[in-house]
C-alpha cells in the first residue's frame, strides 16, 4: 500500500504565480513544512527567503530558470542557475527554448540543456528540464528531448510549467499540462538515471497516484493541501478498516 509520506515526498509545492507576494511565500512554505513535501519551487528572487523559512526541515528549495517562456539566452540561463544555487537552491527547473525545439534545432537545445545542467551540477544542484508539452506536442520531438536530456546527464525530464496556455478558437486560453500518455512516452525514452516529473493539471489525489503509477517520482502541485488531506483521510480509513477484516 502507498504511504502518505511517500506521496508527500513526490510533491514539488509550486509558489510561482506572478501575483504571489512575500506573504504568500511565507504561507506556502508553511504548507510545505506541514506536509513535509519534497521541495518548494519558487521564483528566483524568493530563493533566499524560502531557504530561511525552511531551515531545519527536509524540504528542498528549488528555483525556476528561464520561466515560463524559455526565451532567455543560454548565458543568461546559466547565470540564473548559478545565482539561484548561490542563494541556496539545490534544485533547478529550467524551461527549454521552445521555439528552437519546434524548429528542430537540436544542436542548440543540447547546448542549452548541457550548459545549465553542467553549471547546476558544479554548484551541487539537480536539474529538471521542462519541455512544455502543450507547445511541443509531437511524439518525435518529445522523444528527441528525452534522448538529449539522457545524453547530457540531466536529472529529470518534466512536462510543463503550468503556464503554457494555448489560445482556442473561441479566443480563450487553456492548457492541459501533464498527461499519462506523455509521461509514459518520457519514461520509455529517457535513460534509467533520468527521472520523470509531472507538472500542470495534477490537482487531486487520484491524479497524483496516477502519475506515480506512470513512472513519476516528482509532481509539481499547487493543490498540495487538498491532495494531502485526502490522502490522510483515505489511508487512515483503510488502516482502520483493514484491522476489522
Amino acid at each position: 500500500m502507498i504511504k502518505v509520506q511517500e506521496l508527500a515526498k513526490m510533491i514539488d509545492h509550486s509558489i510561482l504565480h506572478p501575483t504571489m507576494t512575500d506573504a504568500d511565500l511565507v504561507r506556502e512554505c508553511a504548507i510545505a513544512k506541514k506536509y513535509d513535501v519534497a521541495s518548494v519551487c519558487v521564483k528566483p528572487y524568493m530563493v533566499k527567503q524560502a531557504k530561511e523559512l525552511l531551515k531545519g526541515t527536509t524540504v528542498f528549495v528549488g528555483c525556476v530558470i528561464g520561466f515560463p517562456a524559455g526565451n532567455s539566452t543560454i548565458p543568461v540561463k546559466v547565470f540564473e542557475a548559478e545565482a539561484a544555487c548561490k542563494d541556496g537552491a539545490v534544485e533547478i527547473d529550467m524551461v527549454i527554448n521552445i521555439g528552437k525545439a519546434l524548429q528542430g534545432d537540436w544542436d542548440y537545445i543540447e547546448e542549452e540543456i548541457k550548459a545549465v545542467t553542467d553549471a547546476s551540477h558544479r554548484n551541487g544542484a539537480i536539474v529538471k528540464v521542462i519541455f512544455e508539452t502543450d507547445y511541443v506536442t509531437k511524439k518525435e520531438d518529445i522523444i528527441q528531448l528525452c534522448e538529449i536530456c539522457t545524453k547530457v546527464n540531466a536529472d529529470y525530464v518534466k512536462t510543463s510549467t503550468g503556464f503554457g496556455f494555448v489560445k482556442g478558437s473561441d479566443g480563450k486560453y487553456d492548457y492541459v499540462g501533464a498527461t499519462i500518455s506523455n509521461l509514459l512516452l518520457m519514461r520509455q525514452h529517457s535513460g534509467p538515471k533520468v527521472k520523470i516529473k509531472a507538472a500542470g493539471g495534477v490537482r487531486t489525489l487520484d491524479q497524483l497516484i496516477a502519475v506515480k503509477e506512470a513512472g513519476c517520482t516528482r509532481c509539481g502541485a499547487t493543490a498540495t493541501t487538498a491532495m494531502m488531506e485526502e490522502a490522510i483521510r483515505r489511508f487512515a480509513w483503510y488502516k482502520e478498516n483493514i484491522r476489522r477484516i
